[in-house]
């Protein structure tokens, strides 16, 4: 997307293209370019450029677009040169110059981004609205200018409109209108409602005219609130060539833009491929006023406005509740950082007050909604407001009965693990007395976060290039990845490796734009990569086009594949960020183990007969040999609670395999299994403890001693430290 002053940036991160190109000139040839003028040094560059001198054409360019010139500026510039189609001559062979490819796009999007500012620029908009009614070539050139300046240009084309001296122009510029099309609509409805009869009447035939079926919410509104007949006729009129009706629900109506506003449909959109888009106020004093949003949060800004203006008509549908709760948790997640939105002041709370205060049956349906649009970021956020305020039965059905099915239940399957975590941790914090569909679920994945959750996995597609895949298997291990094998036929070969790891965070492929294509699909056709960030590496020649093809999918990125180590390690980290927020960080790692086993330890202390602990056996058994400190500690006491032979065995040997206080507390801890199950330990493991019981150290012998207790060991075991070893009397020795 492109910014009205946006390239301005890429234009002062130029002052570094020629060292980055290996096209640096000397010292004597930069102090002469700074005494060059701009016409000259647009000159040289086409001369250069046609004579194949590329060094010195990359030179010429670069130092004019060092110079800060605005995007207006440079189309002058280009404009007042002797030729213009010499530059556009130059400017396509610097296209195909791989050295100058960059330089030679920045120079293309300036010029293409000053011809827009400047037919925006409201004087010009004011004179080619004059033009109107001028020669028929006048007409002409003004008609494409006004055009061209879209949205932009509406303030004073709805002045035009509405005036009343000049009926010739107001006839040719309601043409103008009616060509801008959908641009037109937004600004006339927002007008709509805060004129007199007269002047709805020639808004509304306007609106008529222009073949989209946005502003029908806006005519079915006013036509079923006014009084005035004429207008009504009008508004009757304009309705059915939308093919509407005048007896329709606005509330429908409106709900139906709101989602496709929400869906961030194409035809909604006024500039798909700049970095701002409009909101509109009318002020009857001002008239129309413009307000630029980032495009990031635009639709979101929509999708709000137009659920409210559903509420208004009908406030207790949940459904419209939800898509305004969902749009404005999107609006959180998208927002540019310290980015001020004009159509949300800072006077209004943040989204989760309203989530947690609509309840938790509205919440349901916002991550009902993201499940099915893959939008991990808002799933995530629907779980934390339904785990602020349901109970555990509001937590299983959508509705409260038991024939219906909970959204959250099917996170527990969400290809994300994230969303698994913590639509597991709400259900198991809400001890659930019933049993539902997915419940064996629950506890696995608890036991994964204990044990899973730091894990990273990688796949590297890229054919049958091995070294390519060598390449970013390095780069993707230097990041702490683990990378699965190559697959030179596609993701089956490795079919394997991906179902027995914990997730897939990143998928890397190097392959042709068509190829590319054919991976994505496949990708996207396993349901445990639904979610799955990919970084898209194509040549230079075809990253525009693939770019383009996947522009609307936020899980996908696309780059060159040329791209040097430190860059392909951020565009690895920024896809993985927008697409399921991060990795997951080691601090984050550690709060979803103890987390987890804070859950896990109260469903085994309460016994819980849904959600058996003893399902989390073999997981927390491993995670006993991985984790160290505090979770090792956590784990154990989770252990001492299952009633299985595994459980009360590995804390024995993790006792074993430990010393000083953890070993004591980990003693303990089999105490506590063996006084809640008896003695499940191995007959070697026995042995053991009474061998323990004799040593020199006091505070290892009495826990070895507490062990022997708990078991329950014959008398013929603790007699013999009782009348008298050699070691016996010195373990009381220790004790004086």
């Amino acid at each position: 997307m492109t910014r009205s002053n946006g390239w301005l940036t890429r234009i002062a991160a130029l002052v570094a293209l020629q060292a980055t190109i290996g096209l640096a000139g000397s010292p004597a040839l930069a102090q002469a370019q700074s005494e060059d003028s701009n016409e000259a040094l647009l000159e040289d560059f086409e001369h250069f450029m046609l004579i194949a001198n590329y060094e010195l054409a990359a030179d010429k360019g670069t130092e004019l677009m060092n110079r800060g010139l605005t995007p207006v500026e440079f189309v002058d510039l280009v404009e007042r040169s002797r030729n213009l189609r010499r530059y556009e001559q130059a400017l396509a062979r610097a296209m195909n110059v791989a050295e100058l490819e960059d330089l030679a796009a920045l120079m293309e999007r300036t010029f293409r981004q000053g011809k827009l500012d400047r037919a925006r620029n409201p004087e010009e908009v004011a004179r080619n609205i004059q033009l109107l009614t001028g020669t028929l070539r006048q007409q002409q050139i003004a008609h494409d200018r006004l055009v061209a300046a879209g949205e932009y240009a509406l303030p004073q084309l709805l002045d035009a409109a509405l005036q009343r001296q000049d009926p010739e122009l107001r006839a040719r510029v309601v043409g103008v209108m009616r060509d801008l099309g959908r641009q037109s609509i937004i600004p006339l409805v927002t007008a709509l409602p805060k004129l007199d009869p007269a002047r709805q009447e020639i808004v509304v035939d306007i609106l008529g005219q222009i073949p989209y079926r946005t502003s029908l919410p806006f005519l079915v509104e006013l036509y079923q609130s006014t009084t005035n007949q004429t207008l009504r006729t009008a508004l009757e009129r304009a309705i059915q060539r939308r093919d509407g009706q005048t007896s329709a629900r606005p509330s429908d109506l409106f709900f139906a833009l709101a989602e496709g506003y929400y869906d961030e449909r194409v035809e909604l959109t006024s500039f798909p491929d700049e970095d701002f888009q409009l909101l509109w106020n009318y002020d009857p004093g001002l008239g129309l006023v413009m307000v630029p949003i980032v495009t990031e949060v635009f639709h979101e800004a929509m999708a709000m406005d137009m659920a409210e203006r559903s509420l208004r008509h009908d406030p207790a549908d949940r459904s419209t509740l939800a898509l305004w709760l969902a749009a404005n948790f999107s609006r959180e997640i998208d927002s540019p950082d310290e980015y001020q939105n004009p159509a949300y002041p800072d006077n209004r709370r943040d989204a989760m007050y309203y989530a947690v205060g609509a309840g938790p049956m509205v919440s349901q349906l916002v991550l009902a909604r993201a499940l099915e649009d893959l939008d991990t970021p808002l799933a995530r956020l629907a779980i934390e407001s339904i785990q602020e305020t349901a109970g555990s039965d509001s937590l299983i059905s959508i509705d409260g009965s038991s024939g219906s099915s909970s959204p959250l239940l099917a996170a527990l399957r969400y290809p994300d693990r994230r969303v698994r975590y913590e639509a597991a941790l709400a259900l198991g914090s809400s001890q659930p007395s019933s049993a539902f569909n997915g419940a064996e679920r629950v506890v696995p994945i608890l036991a994964g976060a204990v044990r899973d959750a730091s894990a990273r996995t990688a796949v590297v597609l890229s054919g049958t290039d091995r070294e390519e895949y060598d390449r970013h298997r390095t780069i993707l291990e230097q990041m702490g990845f683990t990378v699965l094998p190559p697959a030179e036929g596609g993701l089956q070969d490795i079919a394997s490796p991906i179902a027995e790891a914990p997730a897939i965070d990143i998928i890397v492929t190097s392959l042709s734009a068509e190829a590319t294509s054919k991976a994505i699909a496949e990708i996207r056709s396993d349901p445990k990569l639904a979610v799955t960030p990919v970084l898209a590496l194509v040549s230079s020649m075809e990253e525009e086009s693939v770019r383009r093809m996947y522009a609307g999918d936020h899980l996908i990125e696309t780059r060159k594949n040329s791209l040097p180590t430190d860059t392909l390690t951020a565009a690895i980290e920024h896809v993985i960020e927008v697409g399921s927020g991060g990795l997951i960080s080691p601090a984050e790692a550690s709060q979803y183990a103890f987390r987890s086993l804070a859950v896990l330890r109260d469903l085994a202390v309460s016994g819980n007969q849904v959600l058996s602990v003893e399902d989390a056996t073999n997981g927390l058994v491993a995670a006993l040999g991985e984790q160290s400190g505090q979770t090792r500690l956590q784990i154990a006491e989770v252990l001492s609670h299952i009633r299985q032979p595994a459980a009360q065995i590995a804390l024995f040997d993790a006792a074993m395999g430990s010393s000083g206080q953890e070993q004591l507390a980990l003693l303990g801890y089999v105490a506590d299994s063996a006084k809640r199950f008896g003695n499940q330990l191995a007959e070697r493991q026995v042995r053991r403890v009474i061998e323990m019981t004799m040593v020199a150290d006091d505070a290892l012998a009495t826990s070895a001693a507490a062990v022997m207790g708990s078991l329950e060991l014959p008398n013929s075991d603790i007699v013999p430290l009782i009348v008298g070893t050699e070691t016996a009397p010195k373990a009381r020795a220790n004790r004086r």
